[in-house]
């Protein structure tokens, strides 16, 4: 059963992949433009003092530069994904995780170095004193012993979304083990998936997902309209 899931999603990942290739520029940042605002329009993205936020690839997704722009200029703490490989990872743990670091500014944001996918990226070595989302600074190594910091609210990417909330990842499974640690040792953030509409599934389809995905609280897509899951 395992090995169809990931099968199905491969297969989707791919067709999703094809789809985005051929989205012009100019379309990708109309619709980052809509998503951005209404977000910014969101009581709990207002209420929220310490944020997540994916810094996005070139393409294929929607941007968050303005989004980590607005949150300094109120006053929030941004922290960012930073992956690396564990050094003795435990049984059930995978060999590489997603730490959320913090962000110190606009002129750290700027400063960052592209990584293999283009996203920016801090370097390793400023990692050690940069604080993490759990409380205390530099990487946690897995370990959540007596961390309890947490997050208000988590910005997701996805390769594709649908209309019960489900999100479909790179593969890797970072954002779900995260947000695993998250419901371990403190409060789970307000999960917002942002989605370009050529990302959005019809309503007749919908993400594979298994036990250990996690679904969102609300998704906003590139036409700026804004899904929650009812209460």
């Amino acid at each position: 059963m395992a090995a169809s899931l990931a099968a199905v999603k491969k297969e989707l990942r791919t067709k999703i992949r094809d789809v985005l290739k051929g989205i012009p520029e100019a379309a990708a940042a109309t619709q980052t433009s809509n998503a951005t605002k209404t977000l910014l329009s969101m009581p709990e993205y207002k209420a929220a003092r310490r944020i997540s936020v994916y810094l996005s690839m070139p393409g294929g997704e929607v941007s968050t530069s303005e989004i980590v722009r607005d949150a300094f200029d109120e006053g929030k703490k941004v922290f960012i994904p930073y992956t690396y490989k564990l050094e003795a990872p435990k049984d059930g743990q995978p060999k590489s995780i997603m730490d959320m670091v913090e962000l110190q500014s606009m002129n750290d944001f700027e400063s960052l170095e592209p990584d293999n996918w283009g996203i920016p990226t801090p370097s390793k070595d400023s990692i050690a004193s940069r604080a993490n989302c759990f409380g205390g600074t530099g990487i946690t190594n897995g370990k959540t012993d007596g961390l309890s910091a947490g997050i208000d609210l988590i910005v997701m990417p996805g390769m594709a979304f649908d209309s019960q909330f489900g999100r479909l990842g790179h593969g890797k499974g970072f954002y779900d083990y995260f947000l695993t640690r998250c419901h371990q040792v403190s409060r789970m953030p307000f999960r917002v998936g942002l989605s370009l509409t050529e990302q959005f599934l019809p309503p007749n389809e919908s993400v594979p997902m298994d036990a250990s995905d996690f679904r969102l609280d609300a998704l906003i897509t590139g036409d700026g309209e804004l899904r929650r899951v009812e209460p």
